[in-house]
């Protein structure tokens, strides 16, 4: 019995959307190597699950980086109200 390739790709290319971070890129490598004849259409399709994930991580750095702005923002904002005599 062989194995088709297009289910195993499409198995593959669903579960990396799936997952986060670096377990996403080894489950993506390894059903390319799975794959193997259509090597082409797989690093297209690797490329652009791979893309998913960085984006979701910058995506995480940047809303961290917003939500420490804000709270230095709020903290002058006290330090400000504290000078004045009033409380935060």
């Amino acid at each position: 019995m062989m194995i088709k390739p297009l289910p195993i790709l499409a198995f593959c290319l669903t579960a990396a959307l799936m997952l986060q971070g670096c377990v996403a890129g080894a489950v993506v490598g390894a059903g390319a190597a799975v794959v193997g004849g259509a090597a082409k259409v797989t690093g297209a399709a690797v490329g652009a699950g791979f893309d998913a994930v960085t984006t979701s991580d910058e995506e995480t750095r940047a809303k961290r980086e917003r939500e420490q702005r804000a709270w230095e923002r709020e903290q002058r904002r006290c330090e400000q109200r504290q000078k004045r005599g009033k409380h935060c």
